[in-house]
């Protein structure tokens, strides 16, 4: 197998600073400024008193909006827990369950679509190059001969550039690892997608569409939980279900296991077998972002 390049065109979202994107962030700055210093606290700032009436609130607004019982989680990370994701290049076979996965259990929007998760059919030939990837492949049967396929969502920085650009601090990593987003105290600005060099977030354009019997009614409030016009959503691990013990949506519906997922700080998880055991990669390296997404050769 050819020795994988780190990824400088893993997506098109340019890095650089253009007059343009000066110009938006330092407007953002200042609207993020004022928020901050006259608004109401964001959901880590705030009182569990408060946050059990705002937690009810959303409730009570979900399940009226569609009309069945919605349970919204404001759980916390678990002590001790530090979560990382693994993902085995040889056994993927492309069949994109994962994304569609992600969709139902995140309630991302059908129309316009949004994926959290984009996977890139490779030729073997060349090994991995981002550069000539297609995630818009469309075979009657995967895997295609001399294909692979390496999918790429949120790598869950440990060091995420997002978080530190946001103007008004709607973004950040929480003690288990996980990065996420209040869209209470998004205000659109992109900055966010500008400074992820992973391409992994994406904005609502358009006010996200999900029929009320697609919606899964089991939330979390930093999480899957309706997004508006306007905000930047991403993956968060399936927050909702990783609180509680549970695997991610895409772990589970992988068909071939190619997907890992555990506590980084257990010794005896099986992530951290895979990290002490196979030869390890990330994506973009040289950034020193430290994603806590591995990928590998199981075969």
């Amino acid at each position: 197998m050819a020795t994988p390049r780190t990824a400088h065109d893993v997506d098109d979202h340019p890095t650089s600073l253009t007059r343009r994107s000066f110009t938006t962030c330092a407007a953002a700055a200042a609207a993020g400024w004022i928020l901050t210093a006259c608004g109401p606290k964001r959901l880590y700032d705030v009182s569990r008193e408060r946050l059990r009436e705002l937690v009810g609130d959303v409730e009570r607004e979900y399940s009226a909006t569609y009309g069945k019982d919605v349970t919204v989680s404001a759980a916390g990370p678990q002590p001790g827990v530090l979560f990382g994701y693994a993902l085995d290049i040889s056994r993927c076979t492309g069949c994109r369950r994962c994304v569609y996965a992600c969709v139902e259990e995140n309630n991302q929007s059908r129309d316009p679509q949004v994926h959290w998760i984009r996977v890139l059919q490779m030729d073997k030939e060349h090994g991995v190059d981002f550069a000539h990837a297609d995630q818009y492949y469309e075979p009657a049967q995967v895997p295609e001969e001399g294909k692979f396929y390496v999918p790429v969502s949120c790598q869950q920085c440990r060091d995420a550039p997002c978080t530190k650009v946001c103007p008004t601090g709607a973004t950040w990593a929480e003690k288990d690892g996980i990065v996420v987003i209040d869209y209470d105290w998004c205000i659109g600005c992109r900055c966010c997608m500008s400074a992820c060099p992973y391409g992994a977030r994406h904005f609502n354009w358009k006010a996200p569409s999900v029929a009320a019997t697609d919606v899964n009614p089991h939330m979390h409030y930093l999480g899957n939980r309706p997004r508006p016009k306007g905000v930047v959503e991403k993956c968060t691990f399936c927050i909702q279900r990783v609180r509680e013990g549970r695997y991610p949506a895409c772990v589970e519906v992988c068909p071939v296991g190619a997907r890992k997922f555990g506590n980084l700080l257990d010794p005896d998880s099986e992530i951290r077998y895979i990290i002490e055991h196979e030869r390890v990669m990330v994506l973009k390296e040289e950034l020193n972002t430290m994603p806590k997404f591995f990928y590998f050769y199981g075969t």
